[in-house]
């Protein structure tokens, strides 16, 4: 129901033969190009704000470019890119063109690729905030191209760091300190190539040294020391050295697939294995704390560079943000869905002649499969145990046989997206009305004050949608009771590894817990977790604990959701309406090999997430709720 932004995309190709070689097998050098656009188009969903392109090139020699780099906002930068990028690529490799001409000197054609898909989680805008990122310089080994899927939890600490060195960057944001961190980490494995080959050659047998033995890992292990967040970090050198790390608890994801042509990366494992037709098997996932390498010759390594820490894959990525067609992610999300059952046959009285499933028109059909398929197992095993019983009695006949046996579900698609209604040009009630009618409904599908109607959505986090449109729409079908089903557990905590959930009152369950809290008159439960914060925020980082947890001990979360009801159905409504949400035992059950779950529990899974907690409650309390933390 509700549209969250979240952590961006990511997508890199290195080819490992000469140009000429996808020239003669696939007609054209633009090859990577058409792969890097299928493995960006392929992932729009993870950022719609803008996108880059970058293409390093290995053979250009001295005055001409070697590194460029497109870039656009807005929905549709992919396209603007690549019809920006294409045109002018096919004029410079018309067949009048040598093949070396080609490969020396035309635009985008190179060995290295790189794509970014951008969503904001800091608020800020504009292309210079879009990636790739560039650090120049007249040696090609100290020219860093950089992109990235992450967000810094103590950029503020890793910024004083890097100025403290001596840098000035010139933006104040995260992709900018990690740029020119690298930066001087490359600068530094230079310099000791430098020291070493300096007695043994001179110039320009000495650069060329240089190149060729850039030792990547000392510049990854070297820069990412204070990193504390959630990151997958793309980049490449001017003189050819790829690379591709990812944090040590695998908050980001990354997969990649190679062969003797390429090497791929990709955020998602199903665009690499669609783009490349390559099985399930085939493509890889980089395990937390490596990174893989490639260097100028085109060798491959993996290796270890911030040590493998706890398992922390974020789990929102599997509920929602995904491509639903990875294999492992369709059936998590089934499995979602059918965890849901008990408590869903619990608030229809398990009377299922007279309750219509549904869904909510997104990310949630899969789950609705999955329910659908709980509810049919239910469905069966009361049949037998109808059947069982009626043989007992005497009762069994070919027509109650048959009656039992024509029990069926009742599936309708009861929500219909509308057209998008201009709401900007009405004001208060007026707006609302019209948001009201984002969905149309189906009717006849309901009976009317009898039927119970079960929607499922993947997840409600801040309710908007609920109370201006969902709930209002769908009593227009007069149901008995509404009954609103998340696959994920209450959102309660902000995030701060790349989705935009950061801010605490946004949240519905935290303003019910805080309104449940005003209504007991525990007004001092706020108050004594507003003091832990500060306690905890003077504390070192990693000594810090999850203060806010305070605010939600007093309450079972059905208390939450009954409250949540309360301040989300809109006056009028003739229904009875209960939202029931994911258990956490369910969510863990479903979705075993990502237990990243801060968003719900509020267990962060680095320090600084504690920290950036604590200080959002204390700017909550204080009165600013958009101050930066």
């Amino acid at each position: 129901m509700e549209q969250l932004k979240h952590e961006c995309g990511v997508a890199m190709i290195r080819l490992r033969k000469p140009l000429e070689y996808y020239r003669r097998k696939y007609g054209s050098y633009s090859y990577a190009l058409n792969k890097l656009y299928l493995l960006m188009e392929k992932q729009h969903n993870r950022g719609q704000e803008g996108a880059g392109v970058g293409v390093i090139k290995l053979n250009s020699d001295p005055g001409h470019e070697y590194v460029f780099r497109e870039r656009a906002l807005g929905a549709n930068a992919i396209t603007e890119i690549f019809s920006n990028i294409l045109p002018r690529f096919e004029l410079e490799n018309t067949d009048a063109q040598p093949p070396y001409d080609v490969e020396r000197f035309s635009h985008f054609v190179g060995e290295i690729y790189m794509g970014h898909l951008r969503y904001s989680t800091t608020g800020k805008s504009g292309i210079s905030y879009v990636h790739p990122f560039l650090r120049r310089n007249n040696w090609r080994s100290r020219n860093l191209l950089m992109c990235g899927n992450f967000n810094m939890t103590n950029v503020d600490e890793v910024f004083r760091s890097i100025v403290a060195k001596g840098q000035h960057p010139r933006i104040y944001s995260d992709t900018v300190v990690l740029l020119e961190q690298l930066g001087y980490a490359l600068d530094k494995e230079n310099h000791r190539l430098y020291r070493q080959f300096r007695g043994e050659m001179e110039e320009p047998e000495l650069g060329q040294a240089i190149e060729d033995n850039i030792d990547i890992s000392n510049v990854l292990k070297s820069a990412s020391e204070e990193w504390d967040g959630g990151f997958v970090i793309c980049g490449a050198t001017g003189s050819g050295d790829m690379f591709v790390l990812r944090d040590r608890n695998g908050i980001r994801p990354a997969f990649y697939y190679m062969d003797e042509e390429v090497v791929v990366v990709a955020s998602e494992r199903p665009v690499i294995q669609t783009v490349f037709d390559v099985p399930y098997a085939s493509v890889c996932e980089l395990e937390p704390g490596s990174a893989l390498m490639v260097s100028r010759k085109g060798d491959v390594k993996i290796a270890d560079i911030l040590g493998c820490g706890e398992n922390r894959r974020c789990s929102f990525e599997r509920i929602y943000f995904s491509r639903g067609s990875d294999a492992d992610i369709y059936h998590e999300r089934k499995e979602l869905g059918r965890q849901l059952v008990p408590e869903v046959v619990r608030a229809v009285n398990g009377d299922l002649d007279h309750t219509v499933l549904s869904f909510i028109p997104n990310t949630a059909e899969v789950a609705f499969i999955g329910l659908v398929e709980g509810f049919n197992e239910y469905l069966n095993k009361t049949k037998a145990e109808e059947l069982i019983r009626m043989q007992a009695d005497g009762a069994l006949t070919p027509e109650t046989v048959k009656k039992t046996l024509d029990r069926k579900l009742r599936i309708e698609k009861v929500a219909i997206k509308d057209i998008k209604l201009r709401t900007f040009i009405a004001e208060g009630n007026s707006r609302n009305d019209l948001a009201a009618h984002v969905y149309d409904v189906t009717y006849g599908c309901v009976e009317n004050d009898k039927d119970y109607l079960v929607v499922i959505d993947d997840s409600i986090v801040r309710g908007t949608t609920l109370r201006q449109s969902i709930i209002s729409m769908l009593d227009r079908l007069h149901p008995k009771k509404i009954v609103i089903v998340s696959s994920s557990p209450q959102v309660r905590y902000p995030d701060y590894y790349g989705i935009d959930m950061s801010r605490m009152s946004e949240f519905i369950a935290f303003r019910a817990a805080i309104a449940l809290l005003k209504e007991r008159g525990m007004e001092s439960v706020i108050r004594a977790v507003y003091e832990n914060c500060l306690r905890q925020i003077a504390l070192p980082v990693e000594e810090q604990i999850n203060a806010v947890k305070g605010i939600y001990e007093p309450f079972v979360p059905e208390e939450i959701s009954r409250k949540m009801v309360a301040m989300l159905t809109p006056e009028g409504t003739k229904a009875d309406i209960e939202i029931i949400y994911q258990s956490m035992e369910g969510l863990h059950q479903a979705v075993p090999s990502c237990p990243g779950d801060w968003y719900f529990s509020g267990d962060y899974p680095t320090p600084g997430g504690n920290r950036l907690v604590n200080m959002s409650f204390i700017n909550y309390y204080e009165g600013n709720p958009d101050k930066r933390s």
